[in-house]
């Protein structure tokens, strides 16, 4: 998968986690902005950590590599085979497969693990060849203890990958007993059968039986290195270990070439075959110094029984991806959704269930309870009239279940009676009679005129003297004339009417009150006749106020007004 189809899930998954933390989860927005955040700091995180190691773990020149979509089985080659044809490049592509040589120096499971960052639907068809020249070792120890480090990182490798990653185990001399490769191969279920590019493949018996004494002189090579291999390489890989798995080869092989390069002339497989075959000289086969030609090939004719590669392409496999991760947030959010309807159906049905234990007596907890279910029936209305939101969507919003159970607990609920209304205490309400002077009086004069007597019998009828009460009289003109003459002229009135209530009525003086405002306080405008006929008055008004009205030496008797404010 490329740097770019990465960056892409990475904003693919950092989209989608938004909308999964801010749309869906049941939790407050701050908490959802909490988890969104640590969501991305994860993703970013492994998207950090995936480049550099890409980066770090860079231990091979793989330039030549097949494109993505190769789908032949890739063999790492490490251990003892120099080859030629591989000095400028690591990687030599054949027919049936590709071989990527991993030097000495070089870790396989990082040399594996850069092979599969470029190339990362390669995994199952990912093989490991060792290959070991026993004529390049002079220490048996030595060998044991670099093979465990391979079995180490092979285990590591398959652990790591999730494949099984096949191990092929390779055994090869030089010789000068041929011209050309000699290959024995044990595969399961096929036995050993002999493998040279000059002739189809066929068992031992048939290849001696044509060839004659030089192949029976080869044999005899062939079995020895057979034997030596089988000790001191295939039960480094076989032996039980309690810290490292067994590693079965998928197969054997055992080779015979042309004479070997970098051949040591006391070597353990120099030891080996003096103690067990008794041979000083061989001649045909004893090896040579490092000054010799170097000829070798690689083992063509076991690729087509490796696992070939099956999947995707890197764009299939970025989609394969992005739909993975669709899927899971997909599955967040309906399970956010169905958190989410749980929760408001538990709450609902809670207030529902607590406004029927709550006898309908209990009037102040009932009424709390009916409070409670109407905000839950505006809620659902809210709901139904103006959409569900998306952290209850998705289809799985159960509120208009929950509708008709609410409204049919609130008509359900049967207010108190209204508590009785206080009476409300009257107010005293002054009474006011109110004169036309120009009826009483003639113009400028404050004596009364003989004729309007009836009418001061009716205001005295009107304003009944009584204890508590006050009768005040006041006088009024227009702004016609002197100011301070009007002010006289209205006081003068009123004392006259105040002395003809006082004869006439037998009230007693301490009863009445007389006021002259003359024209400072007008009823209507001055400008018109009509309005200074009406601002031209003697007002009479009862106003409480205690021990008003008052007989001299009697205590004053509470009157049926007394109670008012």
């Amino acid at each position: 998968m490329s740097p770019a189809q990465q960056r892409g899930l990475a904003l693919w998954a950092a989209l989608l986690s938004a909308v999964v933390c801010l749309g869906f989860l049941p939790v407050t927005r701050l908490v959802s902005v909490l988890v969104l955040l640590t969501v991305l700091g994860i993703i970013m995180a492994f998207w950090t950590v995936a480049s550099r190691r890409a980066e770090h773990d860079v231990t091979l020149c793989l330039d030549s590599l097949p494109e993505a979509t190769y789908r032949q089985p890739v063999v790492l080659v490490c251990g003892d085979l120099p080859l030629v044809c591989m000095q400028h490049s690591p990687v030599l592509t054949v027919t049936q497969g590709c071989w990527i040589r991993v030097e000495d120096h070089q870790d396989l499971e990082q040399a594996a693990r850069q092979v599969l960052w470029l190339r990362p639907d390669w995994g199952r068809q990912l093989s490991v060849m060792v290959s070991v020249c026993p004529q390049k070792h002079a220490d048996s120890e030595r060998l044991t203890s670099r093979l465990l480090a391979l079995r180490w990182q092979i285990s590591q490798l398959r652990k790591e990958t999730g494949h099984s990653v096949p191990l092929i185990l390779n055994g090869q001399v030089g010789s000068a007993m041929t011209d050309d490769m000699l290959w024995q191969a044990a595969i399961p279920g096929e036995g050993v059968r002999v493998w040279r590019e000059s002739s189809v493949p066929s068992s031992i018996a048939a290849w001696v039986t044509a060839s004659g004494a030089p192949a029976m002189q080869q044999q005899v090579l062939m079995n020895s290195l057979m034997s030596w291999f089988h000790q001191h390489v295939n039960a480094v890989f076989m032996d039980e270990n309690p810290d490292v798995p067994v590693i079965a080869p998928v197969a054997v092989l055992w080779g015979m070439g042309p004479i070997l390069t970098g051949s040591l002339a006391t070597s353990a497989w120099t030891a080996w075959l003096s103690r067990h075959t008794a041979m000083q000289q061989a001649t045909g086969w004893q090896p040579v110094g490092t000054d010799s030609t170097v000829i070798s090939l690689f083992p063509d004719f076991i690729l087509p029984l490796l696992p070939e590669g099956r999947g995707l392409t890197p764009r299939g496999r970025a989609f394969r991806c992005a739909l993975g991760i669709f899927t899971l947030a997909a599955i967040a959010a309906l399970l956010s959704s169905g958190w989410n309807n749980r929760q408001l159906l538990q709450r609902v049905s809670f207030d529902i269930a607590r406004y029927d234990r709550i006898p309908m007596h209990d009037f102040g907890p009932k009424a709390d309870a009916v409070a409670v279910l109407r905000g839950d029936a505006a809620e659902l209305d809210d709901l139904a009239r103006n959409g569900v939101p998306a952290r209850m969507s998705l289809g799985l919003y159960q509120g208009e279940r929950l509708r008709m159970p609410v409204l049919d607990a609130i008509r359900s609920w049967v207010p108190p009676p209204p508590p009785p209304e206080p009476q409300p205490t009257p107010k005293p309400v002054p009474k006011m009679v109110r004169l036309d002077s120009m009826s009483l009086f003639d113009s400028g004069k404050s004596e009364l005129k003989a004729g309007p007597t009836k009418m001061l019998v009716n205001s005295l009828v009107g304003i009944k003297a009584k204890p508590g009460w006050l009768i005040v009289v006041a006088g009024h003109t227009d702004n016609t004339g002197n100011p301070q003459l009007n002010q006289t002229l209205s006081l003068k009135r009123a004392e006259a009417v105040r002395n003809w209530m006082r004869d006439t009525g037998d009230v007693p003086e301490s009863c009445f009150a007389v006021q002259g405002y003359g024209e400072s306080r007008p009823v209507a405008t001055n400008d018109t006749p009509e309005g200074r006929t009406q601002n031209r008055r003697v007002e009479i008004s009862l106003v409480p106020q205690a021990n008003a009205c008052q007989i001299p030496g009697k205590p004053s008797a509470p009157s049926q007004d007394d109670g008012a404010s």
